[in-house]
């Protein structure tokens, strides 16, 4: 069985079947060709900056929007314990308004309360996509066909079904947490853990320090209750620790057997979610009656089709902070240049609306958008200008950005990701050298808030989206649903299969509006 750092590679767990495999990767190659090269024909233009596809649809097929639409309820179809198991008993759901509270035993069968209309039916659906964009120049537009064709897409709605597949008495639950740090671990815990009693579940456990937790014989599994857990969201970290890599997946299963173990709740970001896929699969393959159920979290905000991740909006508040420090340095110097790098490593989500909301940012550079530093065109060009103009500059980096400006290593970290080079230290660097060339005295001031961000705890906003999301990952156990990972899209909470959101990171793209907003706002020159 592969190790799990090569199965948490989400390369290998692509769909590749049919027409969504093609779409895909036509999708990734019009993405990346538009961030390195320019037309000067609007309709190349525009089809370089949406994601049309038309290799693998026959357009003069009458019926190729039926065919698309069927394709993609395929791609979307989330696993369900009765496709191994069809003679599975479904069960009146324990989750009700009768039961508010984890002390019945169930002697006298489960409680009900056929009057609540608070379930979630089955085939209820959530729109993917809400925009109709008329033709494919317009901002942002995500077409299938160069007419930008309406075509819906619909995914399945979380929250609590009416039967469910599990006997509470008979789960033994467990929560693991890996990858870094982010705002909102412990809230999601805690209300996974709140849920699960409600439903009347009272062995849950969580295991230590992510993935390695499962074979390391010196950790041991730590018992959770709602009186454990009550408070865990007032401070910030992870209480069950933080872990990258692990041992192989199939080390993983015989421990979760062993422990008996038969509802996983996996919370973290892409690697961890296809180390929480090849789980599912291996469960499958050993015909465990297990649901394997992901909490998306990145603070980079880099999973495809949500709206957000939770700790993203506690990680751009908090690089306000760093933002505004910056600029109180460079403004109050003679010439002072203040350098903020933050999160993003292969997106610039945090950069971007952190800039974008502090209203304090001279230039914004992002993974997504190349730009040269030197040259006529380049960064340090503008930053001259601006310290003759204005007598200082904020620049604000994503970490992934201007990676082609380093020299490249082979190094890896446990989680079979490549180790960056730090850019903000070069701009940094590259600043200074600048401007002692064209002697024009400045004084940099350089932050790296990156840890401080990951270890505050949840803001409000991040508060309700852990709670939610907590709550619905149990609600998807529990109803037979596994090898899926629980979201919100267009402010409505779905469930998708882990394959469709791990595909590759999700990414800014250069001609959406957002990005526009930002530079409307920061004032800076294209850079190329």
């Amino acid at each position: 069985m592969d190790t799990l750092s090569q199965a948490i590679n989400p390369g290998v767990l692509v769909r590749s079947n049919g027409l969504s495999s093609l779409i895909l990767r036509k999708s990734r190659s019009l993405a990346n060709h538009s961030r390195i090269s320019r037309s000067s024909s609007l309709k190349a233009s525009a089809i370089q900056h949406s994601k049309i596809s038309t290799s693998s649809i026959d357009l003069n097929d009458p019926d190729w929007k039926s065919k698309y639409e069927r394709d993609f309820e395929q791609r979307f179809s989330i696993p369900h314990i009765t496709d191994v198991f069809p003679d599975a008993e479904a069960i009146r759901s324990t989750f009700c308004l009768k039961m508010r509270s984890p002390t019945e035993d169930f002697v006298g069968g489960y409680p009900s309360d056929e009057e609540w209309h608070g379930y979630i039916n089955n085939n209820d659906r959530v729109l993917l996509k809400v925009i109709s964009y008329s033709s494919p120049t317009s901002a942002g537009a995500e077409c299938i066909d160069p007419d930008c064709s309406w075509v819906e897409q619909w995914v399945h709605r979380a929250g609590p079904r009416e039967k469910i597949y599990f006997r509470p008495e008979q789960v033994k639950a467990a929560i693991i947490t890996c990858g870094g740090l982010c705002p909102g671990l412990n809230d999601v815990i805690r209300h996974i853990v709140i849920t699960l009693e409600i439903y009347g579940v009272k062995n849950i456990v969580g295991i230590p320090f992510g993935y390695r937790g499962f074979s390391d014989k010196d950790l041991t599994e730590m018992p959770l209750s709602r009186k454990v857990v009550q408070n865990i969201h007032l401070s910030g970290g992870s209480l069950l620790g933080v872990s990258r890599g692990g041992p192989s997946v199939s080390e993983i299963v015989d421990s979760m057997e062993e422990r008996g173990i038969n509802m996983l709740f996996v919370l973290g970001g892409n690697g961890t979610h296809a180390g929480a896929n090849a789980i599912h699969n291996e469960c499958l393959k050993r015909k465990m009656k297990v649901a394997v159920v992901g909490v998306p979290k990145t603070i980079d905000n880099d999973i495809l089709h949500m709206d957000k991740t939770f700790g993203f909006d506690t990680a751009v508040e908090e690089a306000q902070r760093a933002i505004n420090s910056a600029y109180i340095e460079a403004h109050s110097a003679y010439h002072g240049i203040g350098v903020v790098k933050l999160m993003g490593r292969s997106s610039g989500f945090i950069a971007m609306q952190a800039s974008l909301a502090s209203g304090q940012v001279d230039i914004c550079l992002i993974p997504e958008v190349p730009f040269n530093i030197h040259g006529p065109n380049g960064v340090l060009k503008h930053l001259k200008y601006l310290v003759k103009t204005k007598g200082s500059a904020v620049i604000c980096v994503a970490e992934g950005a201007g990676q082609n400006f380093l020299e490249k290593t082979n190094a890896k970290d446990a989680s079979g990701n490549t180790v960056l080079g730090d850019f903000g230290v070069h701009i940094q660097q590259e600043t200074k050298k600048y401007f002692k060339e064209i002697s024009i005295p400045i004084d940099v001031k350089y932050i790296d808030p990156t840890y401080m961000i990951r270890a505050v705890r949840a803001n409000a906003s991040d508060g309700i989206l852990c709670t939610v999301l907590g709550q619905n990952a149990v609600h998807g156990a529990f109803a037979g649903y596994s090898g899926i990972t629980v979201g919100i899209i267009n402010t409505h909470y779905a469930y998708l299969p882990i394959p469709e959101v791990i595909a590759y990171p999700k990414s800014v793209d250069p001609n959406s509006r957002m990005w526009h907003r930002c530079l409307t706002s920061t004032g800076q020159p294209d850079f190329i």
